[in-house]
């Protein structure tokens, strides 16, 4: 099979021809991101490999279904990027990697929430510059502390029992499939409401659905308490930016760290070193000492882009064979919220 895999970077060629391929697809490897206006460049192919902020609206679907593409092979877990509604109607079969390495994503969350609390990576920044006073770096035990964690799949859930059996923190967590495995060690189960206002931690670790976007904003910041700590490595727009630019500035956010961000498609994955910033929201967050962003690289690891090649490359061979596609399968039914936060 043919495959045009979008959005390409030296890391992504490098895993996919590592890969065990026994069926021999082709790929075209092309660094552009997927739009309206380069879904040309899939032409003749029978299937596009995407990542997270290529587009995948109606009219790139009706784009690609025109030039013969018949499956959209992701090489992510999420899918809000996707019109599934479209691709139904297109015939367009979707598929992703349901799972690669959720130690990979919920690994970097924590080490982010221990960098912000204790100011690691400002520290680091000051030692450099031969600076190794400690005023303004004083932080916080994780221990006894109360963390939110939204989303308990497969991430969040490793996220939780980690805060909860070796930080001992006190774990409310919020799904709409409680885990009783996390109940069994003690994490409780709360609405949102009531994890924003008892938490001095929340963590997120859901789905981008139209149900969770902005599901941290002003309404929900303002039932806080004072110096809450947010750690956001799942999708960028679970939080309203501008509200929580306000919650900083007010103290009601104590700390951000963020690895996603709601306007990242067109800054992140790329060298901007030598450009001007743009985006003024970004650029406000980056004036704040107690923010940490991060360019989406949780997923980073040797082990999560050898399992998201060879999850791929078996779902296109499945496909090819007219074999079930089973929980890679992505279908009109999954727009409703999941229960899995992997990316």
């Amino acid at each position: 099979m043919r495959i045009a895999m979008y959005s390409t970077k030296p890391y992504d060629r490098r895993s996919f021809e590592a890969a065990a391929n026994p069926q021999g697809h082709a790929f075209t490897f092309l660094e552009p991101r997927l739009t309206r206006d380069t879904a040309v460049l899939a032409r003749g192919t029978e299937a596009v490999c995407p990542f997270v902020n290529d587009d995948l609206s109606a009219p790139v679907l009706e784009a690609l279904a025109a030039g013969g593409t018949r499956l959209v092979a992701l090489r992510c877990a999420g899918f809000n990027n996707v019109d599934l509604h479209a691709a139904a109607r297109l015939g367009i079969t979707v598929a992703r990697v349901p799972a690669y390495s959720p130690h990979a994503v919920a690994e970097f969350t924590i080490g982010l929430l221990l960098s912000l609390v204790r100011g690691i990576h400002r520290a680091w920044q000051r030692t450099r510059d031969g600076n190794f006073a400690l005023d303004g770096l004083l932080g916080f035990d994780l221990h006894g502390r109360t963390v939110g964690v939204v989303g308990t799949g497969k991430i969040g859930a490793l996220v939780a029992r980690g805060l909860a059996a070796g930080f001992g923190c006190r774990v409310l967590a919020q799904d709409v499939r409680p885990d009783p495995a996390l109940q069994a060690i003690g994490v409780a189960y709360a609405d949102i409401r009531t994890i924003a206002a008892q938490s001095d931690i929340i963590t997120l670790h859901c789905p981008l659905t139209p149900e969770t976007h902005h599901l941290i904003r002003a309404e929900t910041l303002a039932l806080a308490r004072p110096g809450l700590v947010l750690v956001n490595t799942s999708r960028g727009g679970l939080i309203d930016a501008e509200a929580a630019i306000e919650a900083l500035k007010t103290g009601r956010l104590g700390g951000l760290a963020i690895d996603v961000y709601e306007q990242e498609a067109d800054l992140f994955f790329e060298d901007l070193s030598n450009e001007i910033l743009t985006d003024d929201v970004l650029a406000r967050l980056l004036t704040f000492p107690n923010v940490l962003v991060t360019g989406h690289q949780a997923f980073f690891t040797r082990e999560a882009l050898g399992a998201i090649a060879a999850t791929t490359l078996d779902n296109a061979s499945r496909f090819a064979a007219g074999q079930p596609l089973g929980a890679a399968a992505v279908t009109e039914a999954a727009v409703v919220p999941q229960q899995d936060g992997a990316r």
